[in-house]
């Protein structure tokens, strides 16, 4: 298993796949098949039976996952970056390669 560089919370554009250029913040990771949900980005129709919760049921849209290798980390200034590690002090941190600023 790899080392998975983006973490819930980042900000990233999709740079490959339909939604190429769309960009979100990443809600939630799935480290086991390396995918992640990304607000707003790769949305698709799914059927809901009326439920207690929604008892009008029908068509909604929602999130699904987008292979994180199709996705690159934004930095502050909104341009896309790859992600590096090293030691500050006496802690792990991840930096931007492009501008060398902490994430």
């Amino acid at each position: 298993m790899t080392k998975l560089k983006i973490k819930a919370g980042d900000t990233v554009r999709v740079i490959a796949g339909d939604n190429k250029g769309q960009e979100g913040t990443v809600q939630k990771v799935l480290k086991d098949n390396n995918k992640a949900i990304v607000e707003g980005v790769n949305l698709v129709s799914k059927h809901q039976k009326p439920s207690a919760a929604n008892p009008q049921g029908g068509i909604v849209k929602q999130e699904a996952p987008i292979h994180i290798s199709n996705l690159s980390l934004l930095t502050s200034k909104g341009e896309t970056t790859r992600v590096g590690y090293r030691i500050e002090g006496d802690k792990k941190v991840r930096f931007s390669k492009k501008s060398n600023e902490v994430i």
